[in-house]
């Protein structure tokens, strides 16, 4: 299609799900190196007036400049965390709702998404043996409850699996307690999710892990875990950083721990929630997709502002295409079903956009494709010299958490890539607040989301997925 430019940079404050494209064929790059036509080249470079409108428009105090950060916190401040399967989320998605039809955009709508809930409920764990200290913990997504009087049981401390390995003849009986140390959030995150599976193997009664985060100031991080087919499920949760390296401390000086756990949570095998959809249709070829999307949902602490309000509200605001997820945090489960229900139309995907590690300053975009189309976003990321985010990684692995499910199926995928050296300090914590946030950080992530969603469904290719 030829998609309507933008007439003035007010024109681009509208959200929407679906754009169109027309796709005719590349000239391919070879051996790594971009090798273009130079009418693409010069065809990308023709949208930079746009991108310093739009840049100059977000900046601008008379301008949109605050705008995210306004709408991110009445937004936050109004719903609060929002955990699958609860009234929060519930109310969220039809504040969403409401406003993308106020935008008169196309076939605005939600489509409903089934699963099995969980709620925490009352919870609490202290170390009570050789002396009283509360533990700071959060119960981890889909574990189960412990007796309704507690577990109160010898503790073990390991520092991974292999050392859980070489401890297993003392392990039977016992709350496993896990002092990995924090290598990186892909790599370090196997612990949460299978720590309590492990240990169960073994005979453990309950698990604590340690929270997966590089700095802590006592804040226990929450996240999902999965219990392995054949193992008894036992309660799992998350503690400090501080508590699992005192307890590692104590233990190794030989001093015998006891622990009381008590969890109470529950679930809901017939959850309903619903993935949120709004379109704008092109005019060439309307069938053609850009996709960009957010998770709505957020674990039940804090504001869940960074994970990931701040992405769904600046896509609200200023971005051309838009899919709000639900029930990202316990397993891309919106994603999933609607995958699902969209199976005749996956070839209509032209590239498929996220964000889901923070919001702070943007410096560049992370990609998932085809050689040649890597060097047609490396083109299009020259285009934000003067904000210094021209960086283009080009990536072997998937760029999203709810886009994967595309990736995987090889439709082009498209992250930001952003100052996000602390996210994992507050993400999944009570800390995921509006404190967190930089206006301007967010109108610049505003603006390249806009800008990038834009570019791709105007230009006159497809991006070739092989």
């Amino acid at each position: 299609m030829t998609f309507r430019r933008f007439q003035s940079s007010c024109q681009i404050a509208v959200v929407v799900l679906l754009l169109a494209l027309l796709i005719p064929p590349l000239t391919a790059a070879s051996s790594g190196k971009c090798r273009l036509v130079r009418s693409l080249r010069d065809e990308i470079a023709s949208y930079r007036p746009v991108v310093e409108r739009v840049l100059s428009y977000v900046q601008d105090k008379k301008g949109y400049k605050g705008r995210t950060w306004a709408a991110l916190s009445e937004f936050t401040d109004m719903f609060g965390s929002r955990l699958a399967s609860t009234s929060n989320l519930e109310n969220s998605i039809d504040y969403m709702m409401n406003s993308l039809r106020a935008e008169n955009l196309d076939n605005v709508h939600a489509e409903r998404v089934m699963f099995t809930g969980w709620q925490r409920r009352k919870e609490n764990a202290a170390l009570v043996k050789p002396r009283y200290k509360n533990l700071a913990m959060l119960g981890l997504g889909g574990s189960v409850s412990t007796a309704p009087e507690g577990i109160r049981a010898e503790v073990v401390v390991v520092t991974s699996f292999d050392d859980l390995s070489n401890k297993s003849s003392q392990v039977s009986g016992k709350i496993v307690v896990y002092n990995q140390p924090y290598v990186s959030y892909s790599e370090t995150v196997v612990y949460r999710s299978m720590g309590a599976s492990e240990a169960s193997k073994y005979g453990a009664v309950a698990t604590l892990i340690r929270s997966i985060t590089p700095f802590s100031l006592n804040t226990p991080h929450a996240g999902h875990q999965s219990y392995s087919d054949g193992v008894k499920k036992i309660p799992t949760a998350c503690i400090t950083v501080e508590d699992a390296e005192l307890l590692n401390r104590m233990y190794n000086r030989g001093t015998k721990l006891e622990i009381f756990l008590k969890m109470d949570s529950k679930f809901f095998t017939n959850a309903t929630s619903r993935n949120t959809v709004a379109e704008i249709k092109g005019t060439t070829d309307p069938d053609k997709i850009v996709l960009v999307s957010g998770h709505l949902d957020s674990w039940d602490v804090g504001q869940g502002a960074m994970d990931d309000g701040g992405r769904c509200v600046y896509k609200l605001e200023l971005v051309s295409s838009c899919l709000l997820w639900t029930a990202e945090e316990e397993g891309y489960i919106g994603a999933y079903a609607y995958l699902k229900g969209h199976k005749s139309e996956l070839e209509k995907f032209n590239l498929v956009i996220e964000s889901d590690e923070g919001t702070f300053q943007p410096y560049g975009i992370e990609f998932h494709g085809s050689e040649t189309s890597a060097c047609i976003m490396v083109e299009v990321a020259k285009l934000f010299d003067s904000i210094n985010a021209t960086t283009m990684q080009s990536s072997k692995e998937n760029v999203g958490s709810d886009i994967e499910v595309f990736e995987n199926i090889n439709i082009p995928g498209l992250s930001l890539l952003n100052r996000n050296e602390k996210y994992f300090w507050y993400h999944h914590t009570e800390a995921d607040t509006m404190a967190v946030e930089d206006p301007d950080s967010l109108d610049l992530n505003t603006a390249m989301f806009a800008v990038i969603s834009y570019i791709i469904a105007d230009l006159s290719v497809e991006l070739p997925k092989s």
